[in-house]
């Protein structure tokens, strides 16, 4: 991979043969985005419980759940995972979906992957008869917190989340389809 202009990217449906990938980049940017002044226990758990490949394959088998991953050469450089019909109280709709992750490998951050998986994860939601998308950011992300307003997504509100009895802000973003 010699420069920005020579990535020959494709998208496509996860397999299960994409799991430990699935779940090893997952873990590295989950890490890189939440674990901000080191790795605390809780961080730590959350990561092993929520990347392992049995985890991911688990979500895969899901019927309401489809992995979208971004690679070049038989290499993953990133995934969104999405959820068909998922609530919220702030949404109330059962033709909502959710886009529950959307990562890039830092080091693949501007070249475009992530508004293209997020597109292609547009595009699955409407084939799911989804008339929305929402996605939860953590407020400590000011890259993702800049990204969706500019895909044309609407912050809505700023609920919380609870890891490991911690409590988390985050802003809420929505897009009708």
């Amino acid at each position: 991979m010699s420069g920005r202009n020579s990535l020959q990217l494709s998208l496509r449906q996860a397999t299960p043969e994409d799991a430990l990938r699935i779940g090893v980049l997952g873990m590295q940017v989950f890490l890189d985005t939440y674990a901000t002044e080191g790795i605390r226990d809780s961080l730590a758990r959350q990561a092993l419980r929520s990347f392992s490949t049995e985890t991911i394959l688990d979500l895969m088998a899901r019927a309401d759940t489809s992995f979208i991953v971004a690679q070049t050469q038989g290499h993953l450089l990133g995934f969104a995972q999405l959820a068909a019909q998922t609530d919220h109280p702030m949404i109330r709709s059962p033709q909502a979906a959710e886009l529950q992750r959307l990562y890039v490998q830092e080091r693949f951050t501007g070249y475009g992957l992530g508004w293209r998986l997020l597109a292609f994860a547009e595009r699955q939601a409407c084939l799911k008869k989804a008339s929305m998308l929402w996605a939860t950011v953590w407020v400590g992300n000011p890259r993702a917190l800049a990204f969706y307003p500019r895909q044309g997504y609407a912050h809505i509100g700023s609920p919380v989340y609870t890891l490991q009895n911690e409590t988390h802000e985050n802003a809420l973003f929505r897009k009708m389809l």
